[in-house]
């Protein structure tokens, strides 16, 4: 299918050509058709299966074709909630993109900066608005913000919002919302608070699943190296030696862990920034460009800061550092092998973590081969991995590593 057959207005149509889309995902070929005639959606889709084009697409079309074409100023019709300032900007750059030979307006508002230029793009009059829950009750609470003109409301990352404490700013936030109203609900797992969270959202929704939830895309090759707690920092640079990798997205548990690894790879002379709660606005946007523009190698993210990140062609993510949550760990390869694209997710795992590795490979049904083919094996305790993969695939992934011999 082509996006020209679903029956999507010119001006969309000629900003998808623009940006060279011609192809929808399958979210966003079972899910356009559906928003468009009007019906809720309770959405369950991997990170980077294109979500965001799924419901930004139709929201400025629905918008478009009843809009107020007078001088009146406009009211924020159509809210898109997302849980962090990253998403919230991209997603503020995918309707912009996408509604470019509209005349509707967007705007974005998030915690951590001065409110004095959001409340201004605010005051000139948005259709669309894409918030993070903190910013906006905030301005709801000074009466900048009100939200009784929204006919179309998006929850995006829900089960994100919930890992990250908002579930009541939500509550807070749908109390103010109309009754009659077109809501999209989207999350990339669906463990039952959610499902819950989203009956007390929608009315009689479609369901919308394109993979089956929690697992990981099958064009990512995943590795697993166990090595012992104080030589990841080795193992790291060890793999880095190979020059093919341009970049790479790398997670560590906690904002000191990824600062105090960002400074030992500046000592190896490899560029790399951090990016997680405690950086400013500027220096995360600044972080994320630099890597966008492969100015900078390495980018260490904690796993809230890094969920808005969507960069194309991302070909390595190497967990450092194992979640505790396996769900986790399924957002985070999936920063690789976006839209069908190739990746490679890489895992470290020593000894305390192996029990991460068991609860990761339950929760997506196979078995992470592990690639022994390293200098810094786990000497501390025996290495007993959940599963075994066969012989062809332990051969196989050994050839695909001799790049990482020195």
């Amino acid at each position: 299918m082509l996006f020209t057959e679903l029956q999507l207005i010119e001006p969309i149509l000629t900003a998808l050509k623009t940006e060279g889309y011609t192809t929808p995902t399958p979210i966003q070929e079972q899910a356009i058709p559906h928003i468009l005639q009007g019906k809720d959606i309770l959405g369950c889709a991997q990170t980077g299966t294109g979500k965001t084009a799924a419901f930004a697409i139709p929201i400025i079309q629905l918008l478009h074709n009843s809009a107020n074409r007078g001088n009146q100023k406009p009211a924020i019709r159509s809210l898109i909630l997302t849980p962090t300032r990253e998403l919230a900007i991209q997603i503020a750059e995918s309707f912009a993109n996408y509604g470019a030979k509209t005349q509707l307006r967007y705007t974005v508002i998030f915690g951590g900066v001065n409110q004095h230029s959001q409340v201004q793009a605010l005051k000139q009059g948005v259709d669309v608005l894409i918030a993070t829950p903190g910013r906006l009750l905030d301005l709801m609470q000074q009466n900048i913000i009100h939200l009784h003109t929204i006919e179309y409301f998006v929850l995006d990352e829900a089960d994100r919002m919930l890992d990250m404490g908002f579930i009541h700013d939500i509550k807070k936030v749908l109390v103010k919302l109309p009754v009659r109203r077109q809501s999209l609900f989207f999350s990339a797992t669906m463990p039952p608070t959610i499902v819950q969270l989203a009956h007390s959202i929608l009315r009689n929704p479609v369901s919308v699943e394109v993979t089956p939830v929690s697992s990981t895309v099958d064009t990512i090759r995943q590795e697993l190296y166990y090595v012992d707690k104080e030589n990841k920092r080795h193992l790291l640079k060890y793999i880095l030696q190979d020059k093919s990798i341009e970049r790479a997205l790398v997670f560590t548990r906690t904002k000191h862990g990824a600062d105090k690894l960002v400074k030992d790879l500046q000592k190896s002379n490899i560029t790399a920034q951090a990016i997680h709660g405690n950086k400013s606005q500027n220096a995360r946007q600044s972080a994320l460009q630099n890597f966008k523009t492969k100015t900078t190698r390495i980018l260490v993210a904690t796993d809230i800061a890094a969920r808005g990140i969507d960069i194309d062609e991302l070909s390595h993510v190497i967990n450092y550092e194992l979640p505790n949550i396996p769900e986790s760990y399924v957002h985070r390869i999936g920063r690789t092998g976006r839209a069908g694209a190739s990746g490679i997710a890489i895992a470290f795992s020593d000894a305390e973590e192996k029990e991460y590795v068991r609860d990761i490979q339950k929760l997506i049904g196979k078995s992470i081969p592990v690639n022994s083919d390293h200098d810094y094996p786990l000497v501390n305790t025996v290495v007993t991995p959940a599963a075994k993969p066969n012989a062809n695939s332990n051969q196989r992934f050994r050839s695909n590593n001799q790049r990482y011999k020195r």
